[in-house]
C-alpha cells in the first residue's frame, strides 16, 4: 500500500479522506428518490419534468422539458428541485449527473431520474465530479439489474459508498478545479457548435448559387447524377469477417457513423477494416479509386438515406466497398474530386434522396433512383473556388475538435488524479 493511503470499499484513498454512502450525505428530510411524476398532455400552467433524455453529458437540455398537466401532490412534493439539488439518470447512462441551477426551480422529475440533495457541510459539486468519474460509472453500472430494461434500485444508489476529502475546503478546490475544466470544455463546444452551423450554411448558399464568388457569373446548368456517374454495388461481407489483415473494405455502417464526408486512405490505412479475400473476388465496380463516392443503400432514418464518403486515394491502393453500398464512378470530369465532398450536402439534393428512398423501418435507395438526383453544377474552376472555402472551413473545425477532445483528456486525467487523492491541493 502506498503511504499516506489505506484500502477501502472504493479502492486506495489518502487516510484521511471518508467514504461513506450517497445516502448520508443527502438532507435526510429530502432522500435519495426517484420521480414518479406522470406526463399528460402540455399545458402551459402544468409543471416542468425532467425525463432520462434530458440528462446528457452532466447536463440538462432545458429545451426539451416536458410539461405535465398533473397538479402537485404531497407525495410529488419531496422531488421538487431546489438549486444546487443533483440528478441521475437511473437507466441508459448513469453517472450523467447534473445540477440543477436557479432556472428549474420548482421543476419536478419522472421516472426513472433519481433525486439526490446533497447536505451542508458536503460540496454538491464535488459529489457531481465523483459519481460522473470513469471508475464511478463503472460501478454504477455493475450495480444496474433487469433484464430488458436495467435500472439502479433506490435502496442501492442510497448505499452506493464514494470517498472524499473530510474538510468542505478540500472539496470545494478540487470542485473549482474541475468546474474550470468543464467551463473549457463548454466554451469549445459552443465555438464548435458554431462554426459547424457556419459551415452549413455557407454550402447551402454557396453550392446553389445564391451566393456567387467574385468573378464568377452566369447559370449554373442542371445534371442528374446518372449524367454524372455509372453506378455499381459493393462485395457482401458481415462485420465478423473484418479483421486487421487482408485489403481495406468499406462497411456501410462506417458511413453511417462518420463525421465526415471523404476517406483518405493514405491517411487512415490502419484504422480502416480489412477483409482477407482473394482481390479478385471483388468485381471492378467495387473497387474505389481516387475520386469515387460511395452511398448507403440502406438507413433507419430519413437522414442517412444522403450518407455518402468521397474517396481519397492517389495511389490506387486496394479499398473493397461491401454491402449496402452504391458505388459511383464519374463518367467524365465535370465534378471536381474536391467539390464532390460537398455538392450532395445541399437541402435540396437531401430532399430528393428523401423523396426516392422507399421502406419503413429502414429507408432504402436504388442505383436507379439515385441516377435521378440533379444538381446545378457550375464550372470546373469555381466548384475549386467554392470547395476550396469550405475545405479550409472543414481545417478550421478540425483543429478546434482535436482542442476540444484535448481538453477532455486533461479533464479525465485531472478527474483521476483529485478525486483519487493522487494529487492534493491544499
Amino acid at each position: 500500500m502506498t503511504p499516506g493511503y489505506k484500502h477501502t470499499e472504493v479502492g486506495p484513498t489518502p487516510v484521511d479522506w471518508k467514504v461513506d454512502s450517497l445516502g448520508a450525505l443527502t438532507d435526510p428530510k429530502r432522500p435519495i428518490c426517484y420521480g414518479i411524476v406522470q406526463t399528460g398532455p402540455n399545458l402551459p400552467n402544468g409543471i416542468r419534468c425532467l425525463r432520462v433524455l434530458d440528462i446528457h453529458d452532466g447536463r440538462i437540455n432545458k429545451s426539451r422539458l416536458i410539461t405535465t398537466s398533473k397538479q402537485i401532490s404531497a407525495a410529488y412534493k419531496r422531488t421538487v428541485l431546489k438549486s444546487g439539488d443533483l440528478v441521475m439518470p437511473l437507466r441508459g447512462k448513469v453517472g450523467d449527473v447534473a445540477s440543477v441551477d436557479e432556472d428549474l426551480v420548482g421543476s419536478n422529475l419522472t421516472r426513472g431520474v433519481a433525486l439526490i440533495a446533497v447536505q451542508s457541510p458536503y460540496v454538491p459539486e464535488f459529489i457531481k465530479h465523483y459519481i460522473s468519474s470513469i471508475s464511478t460509472r463503472y460501478r454504477l453500472e455493475q450495480s444496474m439489474n433487469g433484464s430488458a430494461l436495467q435500472e439502479i434500485p433506490i435502496a442501492t444508489l442510497r448505499a452506493f459508498k464514494i470517498a472524499l476529502p473530510a474538510t468542505k475546503a478540500e472539496q470545494e478546490v478540487i470542485a473549482w478545479a474541475l468546474s474550470d475544466a468543464d467551463a473549457l470544455i463548454e466554451c469549445l463546444e459552443q465555438l464548435l457548435a458554431k462554426k459547424r452551423h457556419l459551415k452549413q450554411g455557407a454550402m447551402q448558399e454557396l453550392l446553389t448559387g445564391k451566393m456567387r464568388l467574385p468573378g464568377f457569373s452566369g447559370k449554373w446548368p442542371m445534371k442528374t447524377l446518372g449524367d454524372l456517374f455509372s453506378f455499381g454495388g459493393g462485395l457482401t461481407a458481415s462485420r465478423d469477417q473484418l479483421g486487421p489483415k487482408g485489403y481495406c473494405y468499406l462497411h456501410y455502417g462506417d458511413i453511417h457513423t462518420l463525421n465526415k464526408s471523404f476517406i483518405d486512405v493514405r491517411c487512415e490505412h490502419h484504422d480502416i477494416p480489412k477483409l482477407d479475400v482473394p482481390l479478385k473476388k471483388a468485381s471492378p465496380s467495387s473497387l474505389l479509386l481516387d475520386g469515387d463516392v460511395v452511398f448507403v443503400d440502406a438507413s433507419e432514418d430519413d437522414e442517412g438515406t444522403s450518407k455518402h464518403v468521397v474517396i481519397i486515394n492517389p495511389d490506387g491502393t486496394p479499398f473493397i466497398s461491401g454491402l449496402h453500398t452504391i458505388v459511383a464512378k464519374g463518367k467524365t470530369d465535370a465534378l471536381a474530386h474536391l467539390y464532390r465532398r460537398y455538392c450532395f450536402q445541399t437541402d435540396a439534393v437531401k430532399l430528393q434522396f428523401h423523396f426516392f428512398a422507399v421502406g419503413t423501418k429502414v429507408s432504402g435507395i436504388s442505383k436507379s433512383n439515385i441516377a435521378k438526383i440533379s444538381l446545378p453544377v457550375p464550372p470546373v474552376t469555381e466548384q475549386t473556388a467554392i470547395a476550396t472555402i469550405l475545405s479550409d472551413m472543414d481545417a478550421d473545425i478540425a483543429t478546434l475538435e482535436a482542442k476540444l477532445a484535448k481538453a477532455r483528456d486533461l479533464k479525465q486525467g485531472m478527474m483521476q488524479e483529485l478525486l483519487s487523492g493522487r494529487i492534493r491541493l491544499l
